[in-house]
């Protein structure tokens, strides 16, 4: 597996993730402080991070593939982008377990004699 998959990943669950703490935000102000001027940045961030969840379900479920990630795992990991703040604790965990098979897949393996 290369790096580039998990590096993908991450920018994303990060990426996912404080669009979702803005848009909870949002909501928070336009619905329960039924602040003006919400009405656009909640269109806007919903926009955003609906669109870009959809590259984020892709490049998690392609880690998940290649790390070989149970069904259960990968399917919290895939969850993780729609619970404000759960994408940066599973994007820590996730990059924790799958840094030493970037490593062990790095490593050249030695020539038999």
């Amino acid at each position: 597996m290369k790096k580039s998959v998990l590096t993908r990943y991450r920018v994303m669950a990060y990426v996912t993730a404080v669009l979702l703490i803005l848009l909870t935000v949002g909501v928070i102000g336009k619905r329960l402080l039924q602040l003006d001027g919400f009405d656009g940045f909640v269109t806007v961030v919903g926009i955003a991070h609906g669109w870009l969840y959809v590259l984020y379900l892709i490049f998690a479920f392609d880690l998940g593939n290649k790390a070989k990630m149970p069904v259960g795992r990968l399917l919290w990991v895939l969850l993780a982008g729609t619970v404000p703040t759960a994408a940066f604790f599973v994007e820590r965990r996730v990059s924790r377990e799958v840094e030493p098979l970037l490593q062990k897949d790095a490593d050249p393996s030695p020539a038999a004699a």
